[in-house]
């Protein structure tokens, strides 16, 4: 295990309301759940995490889910938080899932957005080579920058997301990417690999899929009922970017989930 690192984070709501965290995908950042957090800290106290290589987050070479998993629990050490509920996406769907059956103790509930407990066959190949090819290009203006993505990436709205990445030095005026691109790139094994930990959580559990996304597949629901038997699947109409694509009935879907909790 390698050593954890200290999560950068936001944290909203009520410091006594129960304390709902949030882990983004690969290549996310907690700023990507902005517009949920500004619906749920009414109700809840939203902690925004911000993983290792993403983000403000220290960079560090391991993108294992053991060690993501344990910075997490460091974080929530820090902060004093014994219980909560957690949701993660994608990526932080993995890590979450790991949290889950490595320290069930720490959690009231788990939520996982549109991510299996399996070793995936995807690859980000394309998107790594496009960021590179923003590293040679060292572009001024984030329009340059999006002319350089563009010769690898066609979807504009990826690039969009890509570019939450891109920050300027204080040295210089080129931009450049705040992800621990070199760590991510060389452990994506890890990254495409399944969850941490060897027990099934035995928690109340939400799954969320999108109906127009393959990573949970029909075909990978008995592994991911081996993993959280409890687990209540519920499949929205959208993408893999469920929360961003079907954001009311994505945050329905969870807030009904937790008002059922509680």
């Amino acid at each position: 295990m390698s050593q954890t690192v200290e999560l950068h984070f936001q944290d909203n709501g009520p410091a006594d309301g129960h304390p709902l965290v949030v882990l983004h995908g690969l290549f996310g950042s907690a700023d990507n759940w902005r517009s949920h957090v500004r619906k749920w800290q009414g109700q809840h106290r939203v902690i925004t995490v911000d993983l290792r290589n993403h983000g403000e987050s220290p960079h560090a070479p391991s993108m294992n889910y053991a060690d993501l998993a344990n910075d997490v629990v460091t974080l929530l050490d820090r902060l004093g938080i014994e219980r909560c509920d957690l949701l993660g996406h994608s990526m932080g769907g993995k890590v979450a899932i790991s949290l889950a059956r490595c320290f069930p103790e720490r959690l009231t509930s788990l939520i996982v957005a549109d991510i299996a407990p399996v070793a995936y066959a995807h690859d980000h190949d394309t998107i790594i080579a496009a960021m590179r090819r923003v590293e040679e290009g060292q572009p001024t203006s984030r329009k340059a920058a999006d002319a350089l993505l563009a010769e690898r990436i066609e979807t504009l709205a990826v690039r969009q997301f890509l570019a939450t990445n891109l920050v300027r030095s204080d040295t210089d005026k080129v931009l450049h990417w705040r992800v621990g691109l070199d760590e991510i790139e060389t452990d994506y094994a890890a990254i495409a690999a399944e969850p941490a930990g060897d027990s099934a959580y035995q928690g109340p559990t939400l799954v969320l899929r999108g109906g127009q996304s393959d990573y949970v597949s029909d075909a990978v629901l008995p592994r991911l009922r081996e993993v959280l038997p409890k687990a209540e699947i519920v499949t929205l109409d959208a993408g893999h970017w469920l929360h961003a694509e079907a954001p009311e009935a994505f945050r329905q879907a969870v807030n009904e989930f937790l008002d059922r909790r509680s």
